[in-house]
């Protein structure tokens, strides 16, 4: 059974988690006067960039093969997938990890990085969603179509 929801709904509900989550990261800048968590909503947005530079799936041209954590990555495109993987998962450690290390250091507040980490974890999470609903031709959690996703290779 395929649940169908418009686009303009989709569109709707992911602007409104986009704002969500801008609102959050200003307020932690704006909130303590001091505008170093703005460097983290920068690495939050590159953090989507190396998998969409590279979304091909473990078969190639385009589709998602096995992806399993051990799975093999020898198919064409595997690589490219593995490199865009190997960088996502470095700006997001970064991402998490910059606000924890200023904080330590006293460069923002306890509160400044809670509301950091977490407008940015929602800037991220928006833009894997916007990934997720409009790659497999607007049906959404239809099992059928899940097998060829590769929505930004979520």
């Amino acid at each position: 059974m395929a649940i169908t929801i418009s686009p303009l709904t989709k569109i709707i509900f992911l602007s409104g988690l986009l704002a969500l989550g801008f609102l959050l990261v200003i307020l932690s800048c704006a909130l303590y006067s001091n505008y170093y968590p703005l460097f983290d909503l920068l690495l939050f947005l590159l953090s989507s960039v190396p998998r969409a530079m590279f979304p091909f799936g473990r078969g190639g041209s385009g589709t998602a093969g096995s992806s399993s954590f051990l799975g093999d990555s020898q198919g064409a495109g595997g690589a490219l997938k593995d490199t865009g993987t190997y960088f996502t998962s470095w700006f997001l450690t970064l991402a998490i990890g910059l606000p924890v290390v200023m904080e330590h250091s006293n460069v923002i507040n306890k509160s400044a990085m809670i509301l950091s980490i977490t407008g940015g974890g929602i800037i991220y999470s928006t833009i894997v969603l916007f990934g997720w609903f409009f790659s497999n031709g607007g049906s959404w959690l239809d099992e059928e179509d899940d097998d060829d996703y590769d929505g930004f290779g979520y």
